[in-house]
């Protein structure tokens, strides 16, 4: 299934609309993780195990949104759009996808 972001797939014709579709996958991140993170903060650099739980995070919303537009019958998911949220103040992360989900001829 292809995925995105754009609202149409060069060389391909979309048949059909059959809606939107949406995921949304929420990661706790530890507190290794928050010390980690702190020590880069204070010494500067990146933050690679948030950037690790980021990725993981992104890729289960892009997975679960394929999921849910391959249940609707879809070819694609066209329009993808990808929202990042930190959610409460116990360092959890959330990443939300949408797009809209198309047969194609």
């Amino acid at each position: 299934m292809l995925l995105t972001t754009t609202s149409v797939i060069e060389g391909h014709q979309i048949e059909r609309y059959l809606g939107i579709v949406s995921s949304e996958v929420v990661l706790g991140a530890n507190a290794i993780k928050d010390m980690m993170a702190g020590f880069r903060d204070f010494f500067g650099g990146r933050s690679n195990s948030y950037e690790r739980a980021f990725q993981e995070t992104r890729e289960a919303a892009l997975r679960e949104l394929e999921d849910r537009a391959k249940a609707l019958g879809a070819d694609a998911v066209v329009g993808v759009r990808l929202d990042f949220q930190t959610v409460g103040t116990g360092g959890m992360m959330m990443v939300g996808a949408t797009g809209t989900a198309v047969k194609m001829k």
